[in-house]
């Protein structure tokens, strides 16, 4: 597995992807990455050459906290931070696959509930289930998210979704590579907040 500084910059880019749901009840979601970001970077800084992968950082945490591992540190952030970003992957994916409400095509909501639904869904309660639906009537429209993700440029649809499928190739493949690395290591939590 690659450096970790390669993963951090890999894996702020959702950060400024969150944004681009506009709704500040979405800032819940970039929030959650940042804090786990900074979780994983937190461990990452303490000793760089020892924690040059994400791999080292768990193997190192499971010796560490034995029997609470995996429940502690930076092995729980990234837990959830996969989690987060598999949500985010899932959407884009969506959009690039075409997939809408037929009848209301502008809208997003069929592509982030199926992100959800994937990715976090059977990880939260129903209180937080609940949030997330009420979250889920702000959420922007198509025409606005794909602006934004464009960064306000006047770009075609097209072209914007073919960037979007560009960039879902090697931020798959980063996303995947982690979730193996869970399963490999036996890390996996699966309990609801």
């Amino acid at each position: 597995m690659e450096s970790f500084i390669f993963h951090c910059r890999a894996l702020r880019c959702p950060l400024s992807l969150a944004d681009c749901l506009g709704s500040k009840v979405f800032s819940i979601i970039k929030s959650d990455i940042n804090g786990n970001i900074t979780k994983i970077r937190a461990v990452y800084d303490q000793d760089p050459a020892k924690y040059a992968t994400l791999q080292a950082i768990l193997e190192a945490e499971r010796e560490t906290h034995k029997e609470q591992w995996p429940k502690v540190g930076a092995t729980l952030a990234l837990m959830w931070l996969k989690r987060g970003l598999r949500f985010i992957q899932v959407l884009l994916q969506s959009l690039a696959d075409g997939e809408r409400d037929e009848s209301n095509p502008n809208l997003i909501r069929v592509n982030i509930t199926k992100a959800y639904e994937q990715a976090l869904k059977k990880y939260h309660g129903w209180l937080v289930q609940k949030v997330f639906n009420a979250a889920l009537i702000a959420a922007p429209y198509r025409s606005n998210f794909l602006k934004n993700l464009s960064k306000g440029e006047e770009v075609k649809e097209e072209e914007c979704l073919a960037n979007v499928r560009h960039f879902l190739v090697n931020y798959t493949a980063t996303i995947d590579a982690i979730y193996e690395m869970y399963t490999n290591l036996n890390a996996e939590l699966d309990y609801t907040v």
